[in-house]
């Protein structure tokens, strides 16, 4: 099976065309090596992609004959991504969410009270 169908099929991508693009650009990589969408995969395959800032590790345990259902991605593969990946999507999300970019507009009611209160501080 196509890497690019196996990701489809076990959930990773949303559609088959965003797994090739994602193949193309380089994000996904068999057994350590950068592979085209058309690269053949098989069972014990160790496959690393990253998506949404997180770099994901699965072990290929079997091929799906088409597009599963959620419940049963885990008879076909085996997720080894570390815990600290995800720990630092939440921190990334929380940054994302406090700072806003220089030059944005004014300041919001909260950021105006934050500025007071460290004026009045000093």
């Amino acid at each position: 099976m196509r890497i690019d169908k196996f990701l489809w099929s076990v959930r990773y991508y949303k559609t088959r065309s965003i797994a090739t693009q994602a193949c193309k650009k380089g994000h996904v990589k068999v057994n350590g090596a950068t592979v085209k969408p058309s690269r053949e995969v098989y069972a014990t395959d160790k496959i690393e992609l990253r998506k949404d800032q997180v770099n994901y590790q699965l072990i290929v345990n079997d091929l799906p004959s088409s597009r599963v259902g959620a419940k049963l991605v885990d008879i076909y593969r085996t997720d080894i991504t570390p815990k600290e990946a995800f720990e630092a999507k939440e921190l990334l999300k929380y940054s994302k969410d406090y700072y806003r970019k220089k030059g944005t507009g004014r300041p919001t009611k909260k950021d105006r009270r934050d500025i007071d209160d460290f004026y009045e501080d000093e």
